[in-house]
């Protein structure tokens, strides 16, 4: 049993500058909430904590790619960012509106980005984010995404499983999950933060 407020009170002090706003609560707590179904493993849900942590600014709340308020503007920006070449490893200019007026820009608590991953998350998760790629948005939501594609290795074909184990744990490795080895110790860092606060909340 984890004791919530003790966890909240180590993560105010360890990560978040001694302060938590009512909106990372409740990112933490849907997070929280969701790794206790099927007990997952403490590290696992540690590495997914930090994961969000990093991706969404600490805000624990879905983000768009570039942190825009909206669609518009994140387009916008991505757009000056590709004509100016600030994205080399970019050939398609992916976030730009289809047919329908779609943009499969990134979007959650990890970036779902390219239509094919907002395919295959559609079916992974059985939410329809092809109809409406915006539910990425909602916090239960990318939640759901954010735990079935670290658990099952739908990012990037490596999954949590793959660097902590009952004979191993590899905090700076499993930024492949996610995003190769961009940032890795300073998530690894976040990661062994949380996992404290985790193990002190379940001895308190």
């Amino acid at each position: 049993m984890l004791a919530r407020k003790t966890f909240f009170d180590a993560v105010r002090a360890s990560l978040f500058d001694g302060v938590l706003q009512k909106r990372q609560v409740a990112g933490l707590t849907a997070i929280l909430d969701r790794g206790s179904i099927g007990k997952t493993d403490d590290r696992w849900l540690a590495y997914m904590l930090a994961t969000a942590h990093h991706e969404t600014g600490r805000t624990m709340q879905p983000v768009r790619e570039t942190f825009a308020a909206s669609d518009a503007r994140a387009i916008a920006l991505l757009d000056s960012a590709f004509e100016h070449g600030r994205l080399p490893s970019v050939s398609v200019p992916y976030w730009r509106r289809d047919a329908e007026g779609k943009t499969w820009l990134g979007r959650g608590l990890v970036q779902l980005t390219h239509r094919t991953n907002y395919e295959k998350m559609t079916l992974l998760t059985g939410i329809d984010l092809i109809s409406n790629p915006g539910r990425a948005m909602e916090l239960t939501v990318a939640t759901d995404i954010l735990f079935i594609g670290m658990e099952t290795g739908a990012f990037t074909g490596r999954r949590l499983g793959q660097y902590f184990s009952a004979t191993k744990e590899d905090w700076t490795g499993a930024r492949r999950i996610i995003n190769g080895r961009d940032r890795a110790e300073r998530v690894a860092g976040y990661g062994r933060r949380y996992l404290a606060a985790i193990r002190l909340a379940q001895a308190a």
